[in-house]
């Protein structure tokens, strides 16, 4: 099976049950997003694919871990050798780091109010990269909101200032204030990913009361000219009610923009519990948008060097999943 086709089989189900040798040096853990305050999350790769999977121990997807990385990977009766990729924070390869762990807003789709996780003081992220420097290419940092949307800006842009430091591609996706994009350029982040979320305003006001789909906009728009094309993500969910012509729509908006979108698959957690995942057939629908819109644009997702698209183990990625 095409690697596309089989990782579109896999996101379609997302969880894996894990079995064999100790793996406690594999498991990622995550203080946002969908798979925040789970059971955890291994990454699984074959040659140079990877493929994220939630732990589960219902899930009809079984790794086998022999040792060392070495494991098997069983799925509808095939058996695909591979290894597990040890995370830097949150994913190989980079520390991807959760600034606050919690968030005033309610997002439907997002676990993270739930949890009433703290914030890591300075000192606290920057041990957290020392200790994984020697096995990472990139710092990424996301964030809940903790008590406004000014305020945790103005933290993390505190912490950048710190992780400056290590002299490491840096990555930065927060709410924005019409600012943001200034402040992070001129501190020396070198891309920045502000999420619409939703394929339509209509699903963002749904999804995300309280918070302003045109704002994001705006953000996305004055990224573009300060980081440039192909500088700027945004992540759109696959699966919260929209057409597939609404979400092509938004993937060409976004690309025809300079803007290169994450394409996550539904995990339906918090007041989405009960929603199905999104299919592998439409998901490899969306792909082909993705590819397309990319082409047009001259945008080249390969290029990412931090964050969700570099990572490229949630998502299906043009260029990496071929």
């Amino acid at each position: 099976m095409h690697w596309k086709d089989l990782k579109a089989e896999l996101l379609a189900i997302g969880s894996a049950r894990l079995i064999g040798e100790p793996a406690e040096e594999y498991i990622a853990r995550s203080a946002a997003g969908p798979g925040a305050g789970g059971a955890g999350a291994v990454f699984f790769a074959m040659g140079n694919h990877r493929v994220k999977f939630g732990l589960n121990p219902k899930s009809s997807i079984e790794i086998a871990h022999r040792g060392g990385g070495v494991a098997q990977l069983y799925f509808e009766g095939n058996l695909i050798p591979g290894r597990l990729l040890k995370p830097g924070c949150h994913c190989p390869d980079q520390a991807f780091i959760t600034v606050t762990g919690s968030c005033i807003f309610r997002c439907r789709y997002c676990p993270v109010p739930l949890q009433a996780g703290k914030r890591k003081s300075i000192e606290e992220i920057m041990g957290l990269v020392e200790s994984v420097r020697h096995r990472i290419s990139a710092i990424s940092l996301t964030s809940g909101v903790l008590s406004s949307i000014e305020e945790e800006e103005a933290y993390v842009l505190e912490v950048v200032k710190h992780l400056l430091f290590f002299g490491l591609p840096l990555g930065v996706s927060i709410y924005p204030t019409d600012k943001t994009p200034e402040r992070l350029k001129d501190l020396g982040v070198l891309e920045v990913k502000f999420n619409l979320e939703a394929a339509t305003p209509e699903l963002f006001e749904t999804m995300c009361p309280g918070l302003e789909y045109e704002q994001i906009w705006r953000a996305l728009d004055r990224s573009v000219e300060l980081f440039g094309r192909g500088r700027v993500f945004s992540n759109v969910l696959i699966g919260l009610g929209e057409t597939d012509e609404e979400l092509d729509a938004c993937i060409r908006k976004l690309t025809t923009h300079g803007v290169i979108p994450v394409l996550r698959p539904l995990n339906p957690v918090a007041g989405m519990t009960g929603s199905p995942r999104p299919s592998a057939e439409r998901l490899k629908r969306v792909f082909d948008m993705h590819e397309r819109a990319l082409t047009e644009a001259k945008l080249d997702a390969r290029q990412a060097l931090t964050m969700c698209t570099n990572c490229a183990g949630c998502d299906l990625v043009p260029g990496r999943d071929e």
